[in-house]
């Protein structure tokens, strides 16, 4: 069974930027048609999809969020890694990596991806 693990620091200042990685054990991010997503729930609020890599190395974003949000991946360490620039306090939130089903299509909602990592909270305060 997949099972993924964020990392990162839990603590960011304001205009920085946020770096999370996560691990994934049980499966390949490059092979199946699943997509490896960032997902974030701010508190008080519902979850948010970020954005994806699909097995294929392609990226996704949500609209709202492209401009400062970058996927990666590193395939020899079986990794993807979320970015995402020009950070504020409204980016607090507990942050999860995510693996979707079998899709022919970019799944864009929180509840396509049916495996998550336990999430890791991020505050960004000075």
């Amino acid at each position: 069974q997949v099972q993924l693990q964020e990392s990162g620091p839990g603590l960011v200042k304001p205009s920085q930027t946020l770096s999370l990685t996560c691990t994934v054990s049980g499966g390949r991010i490059a092979t199946g048609a699943y997509y490896w997503s960032w997902i974030r729930q701010p508190p008080g609020k519902e979850l948010e999809w970020m954005g994806a890599i699909a097995y294929s190395g392609s990226t996704y974003y949500s609209p709202s969020l492209k401009s400062r949000t970058s996927i990666s991946r590193d395939t020899s360490k079986n990794q993807f890694t979320l970015r995402l620039s020009s950070v504020t306090p409204e980016d607090t939130a507990v942050y999860y990596c995510a693996r979707s089903g079998w899709s022919t299509g970019v799944p864009r909602t929180p509840r396509e991806y049916n495996y998550r990592g336990q999430g890791t909270q991020v505050t960004v305060s000075s």
